[in-house]
């Protein structure tokens, strides 16, 4: 499940402790010690939360392009090491198993274009040390987890030292209205609500229903969830297709409540987060694949400097 993942829910901690919920890519380590993730080196948030806090958490359960019938849920809570050393072997680490993960993305570009995007496959890398590992039959979470945990006094490796200078700044506005994101997001098929569990974790759990109400959702989680108590918490949909191409993901944070029926709570909606979405279809996607290019391109040759670093290169699988 963890390997044939197309899309894993990957939840960080903010400054002030809320979780932040991305869908993204997982890959499994050759050695199978971690779970890796990455984020691009020109949108480092992702990878600045872990460094600051490297409690996480991943939730696989979406099984579209998986080529997996009926398979469990996956949630792995553990540690992260940041690593941001080695830009140009992150990158190529990258390019080779984006592209044999996710074929249809790239299919029929031309390789001249594909070197041009450095600053979309310029990464920095996430590696996830599992502590606990839960899991259930279904998404419906209708039975009680099973579960594994890593010997006592696993530690994950320490992160690489955080780059020099100011993070940049995030490089896209949130929009104005969580209402209006609330209402598109609806139709995504794959709903995820993160918490922070008593030690601290973000807890990310699959939605069995979804309703909308005034301040936000009424969630149902399923009678084997664990009890989610009242705190931040963010709801994460998304939707993409069997052959990767692209997805659409919304993301809103805020509170959440326990409600009296079991596997109930409501989610209290505060704002929703910018999101990157490829969607629409192959032409469609293009473009808003070029309209991200004109804002994260400039910050390329930055954040290299940052890591005392050079701007890393495209080098494709079978080129010289």
């Amino acid at each position: 499940m963890i390997e044939r993942s197309v899309t894993v829910e990957y939840a960080s901690l903010t400054r002030t402790g809320r979780p932040v919920t991305v869908p993204t890519t997982p890959y499994l380590d050759p050695e199978g010690r971690t779970i890796d993730v990455s984020t691009g080196l020109t949108y480092p948030a992702k990878a600045e939360r872990a460094r600051r806090d490297p409690r996480v958490c991943l939730l696989f359960a979406d099984p579209v392009g998986s080529g997996l019938s009926d398979p469990p849920v996956v949630l792995v809570q553990g540690l992260a090491t940041v690593r941001d050393s080695d830009l140009q072997g992150n990158t190529d680490r990258y390019v080779r198993l984006s592209m044999e993960k996710l074929p249809d993305a790239t299919k029929g570009q031309p390789r001249f274009a594909l070197r041009r995007l450095a600053w979309y496959y310029a990464r920095i890398w996430i590696e996830v040390t599992p502590l606990h590992i839960r899991w259930w039959p279904s998404r419906n979470l209708d039975e009680p987890a099973r579960s594994w945990d890593a010997a006592e006094g696993t530690a994950a490796p320490l992160s690489d030292p955080a780059p020099s200078g100011r993070q940049p700044d995030p490089w896209l506005a949130p929009p104005p209205s969580w209402r209006a994101v609330a209402r598109e997001a609806e139709r995504l098929s794959m709903h995820d609500l993160t918490v922070v569990d008593v030690n601290g974790f973000p807890l990310c759990l699959s939605v069995t229903r979804t309703e909308a109400i005034d301040e936000g959702f009424r969630l149902n989680l399923g009678r084997g969830a664990p009890a989610v108590s009242e705190g931040w918490a963010c709801i994460t949909m998304h939707v993409h297709p069997d052959r990767f191409t692209g997805q659409e993901n919304r993301t809103m944070v805020g509170t959440v409540e326990p409600l009296a029926e079991v596997g109930e709570v409501r989610f209290c909606a505060e704002r929703a987060l910018a999101d990157w979405s490829l969607a629409g279809g192959r032409p469609r996607s293009a473009l808003a694949f070029l309209a991200k290019r004109r804002r994260l391109a400039p910050r390329l040759q930055a954040e290299a400097q940052r890591r005392f670093q050079p701007v890393p290169v495209v080098r494709l699988p079978g080129t010289p």
